[in-house]
Parts: structure tokens; sequence; C-alpha cells
């Protein structure tokens, strides 16, 4: 079958997706079982694990039609961290005739416009990843989130961290029984970053291990940033620092690379724990430069959203997917160590 790539507002095709001969949502208003138009924006394609994520969405999309022999044509575009070009992308995609979207939202707190949208031309919606208030999901019956839960991830880094500490008295630099931390956060006021940050110190505290904060810095998720935010604190803080702990893999990253430009032995470094499980961050792992990851399931939650999408583009199927409340799909985190990295990424099938 011959097909057209179209790339609109900011739109950028993943390499799988040029392997898997997928298309753009163009062409066509008539929704039939030999092919389905699917179209997807997110908050920003540079997002590491987003990126990594829809990589996964179009190798399974691909496999979907190879294995049903209907058409799934999907078009993913950027809104570049501006909700205002978001909303305007999904009205371009329902115009040009997707039966669902799937939106990974650049602000959790401003769904409305892209639901009366969707409501009004009764184009489903699948949020992602980014996950909307509990209200606003409840004002149509066509809106579905896919993602992980956030408290989960933070407590898992915080035992991560407590299990660190109490195994290997090394950590503890200058011998005072404390953890003395710094915090890299995503987004300011971003509900996953604050939970995140709050149950991973929580739950350090509640295993017994005592703690000291010295500082924490905004590094909205990014690598550069954070390498940037961590530097400074070195500055400001130096040994002092025994902990960092970061809301995502791409800000721990972050951190090993101001640590490495600062040339600190490696056995003088901190303890470092990430969130997510990318493919950068496991490897960081398994070198022990990170001490450990929470793993974020991008390969389960892209291929429920693709066998949500396509149930509800064909009308079929749906009450064969497990939908909490009948609204949300989470998938669980786990925890990499050195010790079982290897062991949690599912890989593409």
């Amino acid at each position: 079958m011959t097909k057209k790539r179209r790339q609109r507002g900011g739109a950028f095709l993943m390499a799988a997706l040029a392997a898997a001969l997928l298309t753009g949502c163009g062409g066509g208003t008539e929704k039939s079982v030999k092919s389905i138009k699917i179209g997807v924006t997110v908050y920003d394609q540079y997002d590491t694990f987003i990126s990594q994520m829809m990589n996964m969405f179009t190798t399974y999309a691909s496999q979907k039609e190879e294995e049903t022999g209907v058409g799934i044509n999907v078009e993913i575009l950027d809104a570049s961290g501006s909700q205002i070009t978001q909303n305007e992308q999904v009205r371009t995609l329902i115009e040009k005739g997707c039966d669902v979207i799937c939106v990974n939202l650049v602000d959790r707190t401003e769904p409305t416009t892209i639901t009366d949208i969707a409501e009004k031309n009764e184009v489903p919606i699948v949020f992602f990843n980014r996950e909307l208030v509990a209200e606003d999901l409840e004002r149509w019956n066509q809106l579905y989130y896919v993602g992980a839960d956030a408290f989960q991830s933070g407590i898992m880094q915080g035992e991560l961290a407590a299990d660190a500490f109490l195994r290997d008295p090394s950590l503890d630099k200058n011998g005072d029984g404390v953890f003395q931390y710094i915090v890299l956060e995503g987004e300011a006021g971003h509900q996953d970053a604050i939970v995140r940050t709050e149950y991973a110190i929580n739950t350090l505290m509640e295993q017994g291990v005592e703690v000291e904060k010295l500082g924490y810095a905004i590094a909205n998720w990014k690598r550069a940033q954070a390498q940037t935010k961590t530097t400074s604190m070195l500055s400001q803080f130096g040994s002092q620092i025994e902990l960092i702990v970061a809301n995502n893999d791409d800000m721990a990253l972050g951190a090993i690379d101001a640590l490495k430009a600062e040339e600190i032995p490696r056995e003088d470094w901190p303890a470092i724990f990430g969130i997510d499980g990318t493919k950068e961050g496991l490897a960081a792992v398994k070198s022990g430069e990170m001490n450990a990851t929470v793993y974020n399931d991008k390969e389960g939650q892209a291929l429920q959203m693709l066998n949500l999408v396509y149930a509800l583009a064909t009308e079929s199927g749906l009450e064969d997917i497990s939908l909490e409340d009948g609204k949300y799909i989470r998938l669980p985190y786990s925890k990499v160590t050195q010790e079982t990295e290897g062991q949690t990424e599912k890989g593409t099938s």
C-alpha cells in the first residue's frame, strides 16, 4: 500500500515511523475497518522519555497493522511547550479526519479547550503521560488516560536511596549519619515533580534515614539545565552533597555531566537516583554512574495506548481492555539497580 507522509505545524516523525511507512492523518473522511487515522500531539518532542515512547508507539502500530490488515495512519505533532499551539494542533488533526487523538498535555490544568473541541466533533481523546485533574477527565465519556502513578515512582526512588545509604556506609561521606541532599525538580508546580520529590524524601525518612536538604533547582526535566544547576550547587555546597534526587533520568544524567565537567573523582561523587528508565538512564545505572532509577514502562504504556486507540477507532474490542474506573490505564513502575538492569526493559515485541 502506498502512503503519503505529511508534516504540518511542527510535526516530527520518528525513525520507527518512517521504517513502518506510517503516514499523516490526511486523506478521506470515511472511517472503515480498512484504515484508521490516529493523531498525536506531544508537549515536547525533545523529551527523551516521550521520544522513546513515541518510537515504541509507532513500532506497535506497524505490528498491529500487519497483524490485523487494518491500515493505521499516524501523525505526530510537537507542541513545543505551548498549550495554545497544542489546542490548535488538536483542531487541525480533527479537521484532517483523525478517528482518535492522543494528547501529551503541555499544561495538565488546561485541557478544557481540547475537550470541548473533541466533544463537539465526537472524536475520543486519550491523554497520556501527563495526567490531568480527575474532574477534567469526567467532563466527557470519551476521555481516557494512559500512564503511571507518580506517587509510586517517588516511593520507589526513596526506597532505593534508603537501601543504598543503609547498606553502604561510604555514602555517608562526613560520617554524621545524615544523608545531605539536593533535588533536581521538573517544572515548577507540576504535579509529577512535586509528588516525586515529596514521596521520595518522605520515604527516605520513613525508612529510618535522617536527611538534610541543602538545596534544590528547577531544571524542567532537561539534561542541559540540570548540568548547569548542579554545577552551581556544587560550587555552593561542594563535598557536602551526598545525595542527588532527580525527578527524571535526564536531570540525573545532567548531574553526572556536571560532576565529570568539574573533574570530581568518581569515588567522591554523591549517590544519584533518577526516574524513567530511559535507554541512557539504564546505561548509566549499568555503568555505575547512576546508583539506580525507577523504570517507567514506556513500552507497556505505548502498547496499551495503541490497543486502546485501535479499539476506539474501529469501535470494537473496547470491552477487552481493562480500564480503571472506565477511564484509566496505569502501569506499575519497577526498581532498577546495577544488579537488576537488563531485566526491566521490555524491548519491542
